[in-house]
């Protein structure tokens, strides 16, 4: 899949993703409007109701209590006797005392002429024996149990210098409804699949990227491995043709230097396969640890003759500072040689003319440390994140200068961490890279 294609890819799902959200966003604002405008219609709806009803209550309290007055003989006029002191809790102030069972036949009647027809509570204050009489709870609905039913009325504080009596509606409720402000349920909602449709599409441009750099990975990895086998394959092929002549026999330095160069370039095609399967394995998880202990100075010090050895041609200076006190560990000690071995391979690969390596050794947290630093040329920062991945090279082009598969500091992390240790890498271009091993020590 080509740069520009992917581009475009990713420009066509961001375009559709702002789209859906902006279309949710444009929906959502004309729902919250009509939500608006219902509530606003809802609540003076309600409020009218309640107005209505209220109005009539007290119109039928206040010739409830004109009629006490008549009864009464009571020739005093009533001024504003009647209070709402709740939505559904109204008092009457009257200047006589009343008998509950009259003020109950009263009330009903009244109620029932004013088409109020609702459940009630009434109760009556005696200035005369400071008390409170509650009168009973009454039934204007078919559907209500009055034996089920409790007092409801709540407690005033009355005034002891006159005669009251309260009726309370315990079946009227006032009815409360949330502005579209407080109903946050759809937002919260949408949020969450907004928020869902998001995560997918970065997830989903993540993979793309991921998939992308992995296939080019795998191609460099590919033309490498050609590269690599095809070199040895040709000088093996060619040094075979050399021997094949009859004349060669006559020439045994001759003879001897070919048969070297096919034994060379064998060992090193062996190698190259031995990786490829080595890869192989580790995808599998069929790796398994031959576990012994170990000193990790001596595998250090076996690594540096053997490099010392194989490259004696070369100036290489390496300086070991092994200080730590406790270096046994627990390993597979063919594969820890490997990664010492692989380390220090690529300190040389990536120096100069002049390698020069730094080994050390230290002990901290009940591990051992081991660091290979060398005086190379670096790694960029942008690559830093991925050396350990598999395949991956610092890209230098077309260039084989720089031998190798991409696989080596892919199984220097894979093996330290099968090991339960940890492996980290600093580097500044043009002056070197360090490499951090952690490996846990035997107590």
């Amino acid at each position: 899949m080509g740069r520009r294609l992917i581009l475009t890819l990713i420009l066509l799902a961001t375009v559709s993703v702002i789209g859906i959200v902006a279309t949710q966003i444009y929906w959502l604002d004309k729902a919250f409007e009509v939500q608006k405008s219902q509530y606003e219609l809802v609540k003076e709806q309600e409020e009218a109701e309640a107005k209505l009803f209220n109005d009539r209550v007290k119109i039928a309290l206040s010739k409830v209590a004109k009629e006490i007055l008549t009864i009464n003989n009571d020739p005093a006029e009533l001024f504003e006797a009647v209070k709402q002191i709740r939505p559904n809790y109204f008092t009457v102030a009257i200047n006589d005392t009343v008998h509950p069972y009259l003020l109950e036949s009263l009330l009903i009647s009244e109620f029932e002429r004013s088409n109020i027809g609702e459940n009630f509570e009434y109760g009556v204050y005696d200035c005369f024996t400071d008390s409170i009489v509650y009168g009973d709870y009454v039934l204007l609905t078919s559907d209500s149990d009055k034996d089920s039913h409790e007092a409801k009325a709540p407690q005033i504080k009355w005034d002891k210098d006159g005669h009251y009596f309260g009726v309370y509606f315990p079946d009227r409720k006032q009815i409360e409804i949330s502005p579209p402000s407080q109903q946050v349920s759809t937002w919260i909602f949408s949020a969450i699949i907004s928020l869902i449709v998001f995560i997918f599409f970065a997830y989903a441009i993540y993979l793309i990227i991921r998939q992308k750099r992995l296939g080019e990975m795998k191609t460099d990895f590919i033309n490498n491995m050609t590269h690599e086998l095809k070199t040895p394959i040709s000088t093996i092929g060619l040094s075979s043709e050399v021997l094949m002549r009859k004349e060669i026999l006559k020439e045994p330095e001759r003879l001897e230097k070919y048969a070297k160069l096919i034994f060379h370039e064998n060992q090193r095609l062996r190698s190259q396969v031995d990786k490829v399967l080595q890869l192989a394995t580790l995808d599998k998880d069929q790796l398994e640890l031959n576990l012994s202990q170990n000193d990790i100075h001596q595998i250090i010090h076996s690594a540096r003759h053997a490099l010392v050895l194989a490259r004696s041609e070369e100036n290489i200076e390496i300086d070991v500072d092994l200080l730590a006190e406790k270096h046994i560990i627990s390993c597979d000690s063919v594969h820890i040689s490997n990664v010492i071995n692989s380390l220090l391979d690529n300190a040389v690969k990536y120096s100069g003319d002049s390698v020069k390596i730094k080994i050390s050794t230290w002990n901290e947290n009940k591990s051992v440390f081991v660091e290979i630093s060398d005086n190379g040329i670096g790694i960029a920062k942008e690559a830093l994140p991925y050396i350990f991945d598999k395949f991956f090279r610092v890209h230098t082009g077309n260039l084989h200068d720089v031998k190798g598969f991409g696989l080596g500091l892919f199984y220097v992390k894979q093996m330290v961490e099968a090991h339960n240790g940890k492996v980290t890498v600093q580097s500044t271009p043009g002056v070197g890279t360090r490499f951090l091993l952690r490996i846990p020590i035997v107590n």
